[in-house]
């Protein structure tokens, strides 16, 4: 195993790692938007006011997509395992 199987490998992880992430992230990020024009609007100063609107939204982002996530890990690491003997070379 030399070191481009290793750059490959970590490609490939952070590449997962992102697209697995990137859904819920950008649900709290839009949640966390809206809220702040909200907030500007209505000139109300409350710092927790976003905080249960993200979670009920998060939670309800890995609801909807918390199969797919799954999925996308566990077919990565299916790949990763089942390419085992290359990488202890």
């Amino acid at each position: 195993m030399n070191v481009d199987d290793v750059t490959l490998i970590f490609r490939e992880a952070l590449y997962v790692i992102i697209t697995t992430a990137a859904p819920v992230l950008l649900v709290s990020l839009v949640v966390g938007l809206v809220v702040s024009i909200f907030q500007t609007v209505t000139s109300i100063q409350e710092q927790t006011l976003t905080f249960v609107p993200k979670v009920l939204a998060i939670f309800l982002a890995l609801m909807i997509l918390g199969h797919w996530m799954i999925n996308n890990m566990v077919s990565y690491m299916t790949k990763l395992w089942s390419d085992f003997t290359i990488y202890i070379r």
